[in-house]
């Protein structure tokens, strides 16, 4: 019986909330709930709709607008043509998060996710970060996975774990690394340079891309080093999850040694 409470328990937690109706909707983010996923019906309006869309707009929400049938498969209920998901974790901004890690005089390692959307990456790569003890995972708005019960179970709770930063724009945290004396390492076969030919002892940021364009050229540019994983076989590349961790663990060895 113990053991069938704490799966219970086990899986209410890995479970997104999903609030329906526009009223309920605006409530759920006046409240300051972090929106996973938000899902408009196509062709809705009115005016209770226009001031969803302002209070959506003043809070910077992405939302994707379907067809109705889809609503109707994601619930029977009265949806009035919206549907949000509640993310199961809490966002951080890096801009809070980086200060407190100086302050404890601990030397910032962190890891920028750019456009990876499958959510068993995700939740891969943040097993092993937090393992890894990478400081906070940094992650866009829009065209990233989605923080869902698959994540989470993929991650093995380390999404419950390791600070998660959801910003705005990508490029533009990136020049607040660079301002902060953190150093970007970007993750691309556009280079010669080995990671092993990185120093990972200053301050850092890895920046891993999606596996079928890589990093986004605006997020090469600004960056300090380009390093590419040896490949000595007949297949090009690897998974994104495991250049992750092959490249995060070069780091963890140059620390370790240093």
């Amino acid at each position: 019986m113990q053991n069938f409470q704490r799966r219970d328990r086990s899986e209410k937690r890995e479970t997104n909330q999903m609030v329906f109706g526009i009223r309920a909707v605006m409530e759920a983010i006046d409240s300051g709930k972090e929106i996973e996923s938000l899902f408009v019906q196509r062709g809705l309006s009115g005016p209770l709709f226009a001031e969803f869309k302002a209070l959506v707009k003043e809070q910077n929400l992405a939302y994707q607008q379907v067809p109705i049938e889809k609503l109707n498969r994601i619930t029977r209920k009265n949806h009035q043509g919206i549907i949000a998901v509640i993310s199961p974790i809490t966002y951080q901004d890096i801009e809070d998060l980086l200060p407190s890690i100086y302050e404890k005089g601990e030397t910032p390692l962190l890891l920028m996710l750019d456009g990876v959307t499958d959510v068993r990456n995700m939740g891969a790569i943040a097993r092993t970060a937090e393992c890894a003890g990478v400081h906070a995972i940094i992650v866009p708005k829009k065209g990233s996975a989605e923080i869902n019960p698959d994540a989470i179970k993929t991650s093995a709770g380390a999404l419950y774990k390791i600070p998660v930063c959801r910003q705005d724009s990508l490029p533009r945290v990136a020049r607040y690394l660079i301002d902060s004396g953190i150093q970007l390492v970007v993750s691309t076969e556009k280079t010669k340079e080995s990671i092993y030919d990185v120093d990972y002892t200053a301050p850092s940021c890895i920046i891993m891309g999606a596996e079928d364009v890589g990093v986004s050229d605006d997020l090469i540019r600004i960056s300090d080093k380009l390093a590419k994983i040896p490949m000595f076989g007949e297949i090009e590349s690897l998974n994104v999850s495991v250049s992750a961790a092959v490249v995060i663990y070069e780091a963890v060895r140059q620390r370790n040694i240093s």
